[in-house]
């Protein structure tokens, strides 16, 4: 008997597993050619079916707000690159959804029949199928680095003003070095790194610095210009 493959997912943290493929913008290497940029890789189950194709059009609507947090789009499913070209073109000259028409998908998106890259991204989840990738979302930061990854089954559709929040946070924790607090934006108060001393700890909480407000000693949070945020996660 023939033991299964056991393939590790990659983690948070992790270097974005290498590759090449085919897609519909040509070839790419992967991450290399993006080094230098942040990247949503994402995968889809099937081409020509519905919820995907609410999806590519959302996404291909939002590019441009992608575009300006200096962020790529890379598109992935178990069909072949001549699949991909039909749909897009049909997705571009038929549908209509939600005011979206005439939608040009001006992104990659990876040809995997072998399924290999969807295998080596941890994409196939046999208790929902064996031959279709769930919607994944890995994001990868400028070094290569995997920052997030969240995962969707194959009924429900992402959504992508959340996408487009966990790229502006992720550039906004590092550019400030503060964390984010549940539902944050742009504008939003942001938390202060937990203090490190009791001294600190006790300087926050007396009020010593009026910058930052304290609900308690290891909860302190201050204000973030919406303006200053926006000017510094554009690049």
């Amino acid at each position: 008997m023939m033991e299964e493959q056991v393939v590790s997912m990659p983690r948070i943290g992790d270097k974005a597993p290498a590759f090449k493929a085919v897609t519909t913008q040509g070839e790419i290497d992967f991450p290399k050619q993006y080094e230098g940029s942040w990247v949503i890789l994402f995968s889809h189950p099937a081409d020509f079916t519905p919820v995907c194709t609410s999806e590519f059009m959302t996404f291909a609507n939002m590019a441009e707000q992608f575009e300006e947090l200096n962020c790529k789009l890379v598109g992935l499913s178990i069909d072949g690159l001549y699949s991909h070209i039909a749909w897009l073109r049909t997705i571009k000259d038929k549908i209509e959804y939600k005011g979206m028409k005439n939608i040009e998908v001006k992104f990659p998106l990876i040809e995997d029949i072998s399924m290999d890259i969807a295998t080596k991204y941890g994409m196939v989840m046999p208790g929902e199928s064996n031959t279709q990738a769930v919607r994944a979302v890995f994001v990868i930061d400028p070094k290569g680095v995997i920052r997030t990854i969240i995962y969707y089954p194959l009924s429900l559709g992402r959504n992508f003003d959340e996408l487009l929040r966990v790229v502006q946070a992720l550039k906004a924790a590092d550019e400030f070095k503060i964390a984010t607090p549940a539902d944050w934006r742009p504008g939003d108060d942001v938390i202060v790194p937990t203090a490190g001393s009791c001294g600190v700890a006790e300087s926050r909480v007396s009020g010593q610095d009026s910058s930052i407000h304290c609900h308690d000693w290891f909860f302190c949070t201050k204000k973030l210009d919406k303006d200053q945020v926006l000017k510094a996660i554009k690049k």
